[in-house]
């Protein structure tokens, strides 16, 4: 039975488990892969292999979120757009999103066939809406608590991190829809690490089901990052066992979506979350019946 139904410019997804969305970024010094996909045919041989592997959105970003050298609007946009024309040719039927937080850029891959805008810095340009809405496209909440793109937070502080997260992320969805965003495509994120320390992104990662009791559909996107690898004392080239830890984790509190590096064993995360749940029947259970 489909738990989660989502809509991002007509394409419909329905599943009986959390969706992946597979990170591919067309940077040269993104903070995990260093630039791995930065050159175009291994972008597209990236895309290829996360669909293969199970992906349900692919998510092109053109800038990294961590500080670093400028990178301006032409050039950005010279590093997604082909990318996503090739994708939309490709696979018609993939959702394909783009990271950015620019409305100009966003403009520019939904006129070529993105279906979702993943803004990771809480319409730090406000035009972003009025993008998302004239092109029927998706569009996902972030919390950031006011950090402005491409800078580092001096120790974060909450009174209390989940409720803020809640209040924020939720109160952009609404203004999204205000704007026009189709409601059915729109999700909060809650931005783990961003302006967040280890300590507050733990207390969210034990919270997501109060985010997903907003009623908006949730996306974990917490793939590798620091407080994987502050938690468990490891190098980057290690987490990935404690972000599968955590990946089940808020699956099983609900969580719609999760943006990952390592698409199959994401997928299967989820898919074991989904079956120990009893929302997706296992797929070849044949021992002794």
């Amino acid at each position: 039975m489909p738990i989660h139904d989502l809509v991002f410019r007509g394409r419909r997804l329905t599943s009986d488990h959390a969706l992946v969305m597979a990170i591919v970024n067309r940077t040269p010094d993104s903070f995990y892969d260093n630039g791995v996909t930065y050159e175009e045919d291994r972008a597209r041989a990236a895309v290829g292999k996360a669909i293969e592997d199970g992906a349900a959105v692919i998510d092109i970003g053109g800038v990294p979120a961590s500080p670093g050298p400028e990178v301006t609007v032409a050039e950005e946009i010279s590093r997604v757009v082909p990318t996503v024309e090739w994708i939309r040719a490709a696979f018609p039927d993939v959702v394909i999103s783009v990271d950015t937080y620019r409305a100009e850029v966003a403009d520019a891959v939904c006129r070529v066939g993105a279906d979702l805008i993943n803004d990771n810095w809480a319409a730090y340009e406000p035009e972003i809406l009025d993008v998302a809405a004239e092109h029927g496209a998706g569009y996902i909440c972030a919390h950031v608590d006011g950090l402005d793109p491409r800078t580092d937070p001096i120790k974060p502080q909450y009174d209390d991190v989940v409720a803020s997260v809640v209040a924020d992320t939720t109160d952009l969805a609404e203004r999204a829809v205000a704007k026009g965003v189709p409601r059915e495509g729109i999700m909060i994120d809650p931005c783990i690490d961003f302006s967040k320390n280890t300590y507050q992104s733990l207390e969210i990662l034990r919270n997501v089901d109060k985010l997903v009791a907003t009623g908006w559909p949730v996306l974990m996107a917490l793939s590798n990052k620091g407080v994987v690898g502050e938690t468990l004392d490891v190098a980057m080239d290690d987490r990935v066992t404690g972000t599968l830890a955590a990946t089940a984790l808020a699956a099983a509190q609900g969580a719609a979506m999760f943006r990952a590096h390592q698409v199959r064993e994401t997928r299967h995360t989820v898919e074991m979350i989904a079956s120990i749940i009893g929302t997706r029947p296992p797929k070849n259970a044949v021992r002794w019946l």
